[in-house]
């Protein structure tokens, strides 16, 4: 785990971190993912669980699909995958699968992370492809936005 944060990494966490705050407008856990390369960004997204009915739609998930169909391709060697929350395993799998170069991550989760916290689904040596992690990019921003809404969410039920 590498926590060098060079203010490039905060800007696009910052986008990362507006897609959260729409999906939290939207009724879904706030977490968002952006992709960029070189300097480009290629791809957004947000949690849309709720409203596709899909288990599958992680904010990661979707910005990988997104990259890819916008690139016409699977691999998006040499990018960059921005996520406000530690990647799940499911989404930790995706990023290896789409050759992604670095993941960077704010917030840990320490539930169900399956980068740092509960799995370690990127350990260099285990994949023939290898990611660079860094964490803790904005993460108290990301675990505020996080608390906020499962506070509103827990105080309506």
């Amino acid at each position: 785990m590498n926590r060098h944060d060079p203010p490039r990494h905060r800007d696009w966490m910052r986008l990362a971190l507006a897609e959260a705050s729409r999906a939290a407008a939207q009724g879904e856990a706030p977490v968002g993912a952006v992709i960029v390369r070189n300097g480009i960004l290629l791809a957004r997204a947000h949690n849309e669980k709720e409203a596709a009915g899909d288990p599958t739609a992680h904010a990661e998930i979707l910005a990988i699909r997104r990259a890819a169909a916008g690139l016409g391709g699977w691999r998006l060697s040499g990018a960059v995958l921005y996520a406000t929350l530690e990647p799940c395993p499911m989404c930790a799998g995706a990023i290896i699968q789409a050759r992604l170069a670095r993941l960077v991550y704010g917030a840990a989760d320490c539930k169900g992370g399956g980068v740092d916290s509960v799995m370690r689904i990127l350990t260099p040596g285990v994949w023939n492809h290898q990611v660079e992690v860094t964490a803790g990019v904005l993460a108290d921003e990301s675990a505020l936005l996080l608390r906020e809404f499962f506070q509103a969410k827990r105080r309506l039920e």
